[in-house]
């Protein structure tokens, strides 16, 4: 059982790197509609806001890059997805290792 779960874990690790590899431009936060009058909802821009090395930041997103900038962030969500699950799967495969050794040691 162990070396069937352990086989599906490498699997999928190998899975995660090959799209990790195919990964384009990413990058963190989240994009907010702004108004220069926000009582009357004019004058409307975009900003992107983060927070990078404990510092936040806010950029402000030219109209004609919104597209781009949500490619980005979801590239980047999805990013962070995988390396979480690669982790997740690394703890897991490691524990089956350990445990396989102690079984074939004897103890």
């Amino acid at each position: 059982m162990a070396d069937q779960r352990l086989s599906q874990i490498t699997k999928r690790i190998a899975a995660i790197k090959a799209e990790l590899a195919q990964i384009g431009e990413m990058r963190p936060g989240s994009l907010t509609r702004q108004y220069k009058d926000p009582e009357r909802h004019s004058g409307s821009y975009y900003q992107l806001s983060y927070t990078r090395e404990m510092k936040s930041r806010t950029e402000y997103v030219p109209r004609d890059r919104l597209n781009e900038a949500r490619r980005q962030i979801r590239t980047y969500k999805r990013f962070r997805s995988l390396i979480e699950e690669w982790v997740k799967l690394s703890i897991e495969q490691c524990r089956l290792l350990i445990r396989s050794a102690r079984g074939s040691s004897g103890r």
